[in-house]
């Protein structure tokens, strides 16, 4: 899928896109694994291939993709920021997933990513490509193989083939997505049959990046928007969910903890909030 060339003191990365042509970014031997797509005009039609999944509906209004802040997020995110937007307990939950439900032969797309994916560190995948909005902090990421920077509210076109991952990864940022349904869309039509797709999420967020659909929901309310995420794009499976809530020891959640929970009320570490699905089905490894 990727070829690297080297001539003199510039690496030039080859990335196939979905017609087969190639694009082409050149940058310096210090800044390695980046490939900067090109964002396609709003007005481009896109998934035109064959195999092109279908948006059955809308799930937000025109408000509720608002921000307050209206300036472009490559301005937001032009300085990097080498933190953990969660704690400890948060990526505990995240990594242990991933643990569970990929696997080691598996090419791995991680979109809206930073300098960490949170992937278990015994695992070595067959490749790892990574997307985000700050090249410097990918370029700081030791898991990606190649990663590309790309603005999805500007255009929700990836440059890759159809059926080039086996899994999606969408970590803490879903809640900045102004075209959702177009970006799941396009998330399954990179998937292979049978690929999952992966949101984490909790209750923290760039207050003024958020869209106005997340900002003004309850914990309860942006799980279900994500599921209606999933829902609105035909050939999706059922959407599973998996909340874990502070303080409350696994299995003995009391009724009360339960409905704070449901409603972002609990206090401490940071809740953990997941939303999986596959493309066409679920497979089962043996």
């Amino acid at each position: 899928m990727f070829t690297i060339h080297h001539h003199q003191n510039t690496i030039t990365h080859q990335f196939p896109n979905r017609n087969n042509s190639i694009s082409q970014t050149r940058i310096q031997t210090h800044l390695p694994k980046i490939y900067n797509a090109q964002s396609p005009s709003n007005n481009q039609t896109s998934n035109n291939s064959n195999s092109s999944p279908k948006i059955k509906r809308l799930v937000l209004t025109q408000e509720g993709r608002t921000k307050i802040n209206i300036y472009p997020d490559r301005e937001f995110y032009a300085y990097p920021r080498f933190v953990t937007h969660v704690d400890d307990n948060f990526i505990s939950n995240l990594t242990n997933l991933y643990r569970e439900i990929l696997r080691p032969e598996m090419e791995i797309l991680d979109i809206m990513s930073s300098w960490i994916s949170h992937l278990p560190e015994e695992v070595k995948y067959e490749k790892v490509v990574g997307h985000g909005l700050n090249a410097e902090e990918l370029s700081r990421n030791p898991r990606l193989d190649y990663f590309f920077v790309k603005d999805l509210n500007k255009g929700q076109e990836f440059e890759i083939e159809d059926e080039s991952f086996d899994a999606v990864l969408c970590t803490v940022s879903v809640q900045y997505l102004q075209q959702p349904e177009k970006v799941f869309a396009e998330i399954f039509r990179v998937l292979k049959p049978g690929g999952v797709f992966i949101v984490s999420f909790s209750n923290r967020l760039f207050y003024e990046k958020a869209i106005s659909a997340w900002r003004e929901g309850t914990a309860y309310s942006r799980v279900q928007l994500v599921v209606q995420y999933f829902q609105c794009v035909e050939g999706f499976t059922q959407p599973q969910t998996i909340r874990k809530l502070p303080n409350a020891k696994e299995g003995n959640n009391s009724i009360l903890d339960q409905i704070k929970g449901l409603f972002g009320l609990l206090s401490g570490s940071d809740p953990f909030y997941a939303v999986i699905a596959y493309k066409n089905f679920k497979p089962i490894y043996e």
